[in-house]
């Protein structure tokens, strides 16, 4: 997780610097849905790569947005989901889901 010292002074700077790229947003996309492991994520965002899920995924874990539990089993198995704080995140991926609805209606239809 971040340190005060770490984080931007700015509100918005600060949501964006914790989930605003591209990946985190699709990943928590899948992860409003429920609980996924590792391939399925990846089968479910187009375009990432192994590697840049892994990155991203540690990431999110680290500044609290997700829960990574491992299963202590052959093969291994860990799970993903949104931890309480990513949860908390819901409203704003729900209106971004609403705006871009909108607009591809308004402008592409």
């Amino acid at each position: 997780m971040l340190s005060k010292d770490e984080l931007p002074f700015c509100p918005v700077a600060t949501t964006v610097d914790l989930i605003g790229n591209k990946w985190k947003l699709l990943i928590m996309r899948e992860l409003l849905k429920g609980t996924k492991r590792f391939n399925e994520l990846h089968k479910s965002i187009e375009g990432i790569s192994q590697k840049v899920l892994t990155e991203n995924l540690r990431k999110m874990e680290e500044d609290g947005i997700i829960s990574r539990k491992a299963y202590a089993v052959i093969p291994p198995k860990v799970e993903y989901s949104l931890s309480e704080l990513g949860d908390s995140l819901r409203p704003i991926i729900n209106s971004m889901s609403d705006w871009g609805t909108s607009y591809i209606k308004e402008n592409l239809m």
